[in-house]
């Protein structure tokens, strides 16, 4: 896609104030938009592309370190040169619903709480809340709070829509 010569670089919207950018040709805007999604594929694959690469250069060295220590997750610091180099490999846990479900109906039934043990979330689909009936969905009012996110804006032609 060609951008109008006129269209200010990433450099330049930075300099600018929001109300100038705002004021801009609607062609100008759409222009700049465009520059930012390609701007923002290049950083997510040059940002893919560096973390490959220090994962090249220090995950055996990192995993080495972090079986010395007894651990198989977790943070480890290595030394390079005159660099510390910050490894840090998370831990993630799921844990499958029915049968912990399960192991809290056991829990009860023997007499324990189940909540020393296990969190519990209840939450409502928006689709399964909208669906209730009127007098029930009342009911839920109480507990349920509506949040906003950021608004989005993207522009497209008027025959692209």
């Amino acid at each position: 896609m060609t951008y109008p010569e006129n269209t200010p670089s990433v450099d330049d919207m930075l300099n600018m104030s929001t109300g100038d950018l705002a004021q801009m040709p609607v062609e100008l805007l759409a222009a700049l938009q465009g520059e930012l999604d390609h701007a923002s594929k290049q950083l997510k694959a040059a940002t893919a592309r560096f973390s490959a690469a220090l994962e090249v250069r220090y995950a055996t060295r990192a995993a080495e370190a972090r079986r010395a220590c007894g651990k198989d997750t977790g943070t480890v610091r290595l030394v390079d040169g005159d660099y510390t180099v910050v490894a840090d490999l998370p831990k993630r846990v799921d844990w499958d619903q029915e049968k912990l479900a399960q192991i809290a109906r056991n829990i009860a039934n023997s007499g324990e709480d189940p909540a020393e043990f296990i969190d519990t979330k209840l939450t409502v689909s928006e689709r399964k809340y909208g669906a209730l009936p009127e007098a029930w969905r009342k009911g839920f009012e109480p507990a349920r709070t509506v949040k906003v996110g950021a608004l989005k804006v993207t522009l497209a032609r008027g025959d692209a829509a």
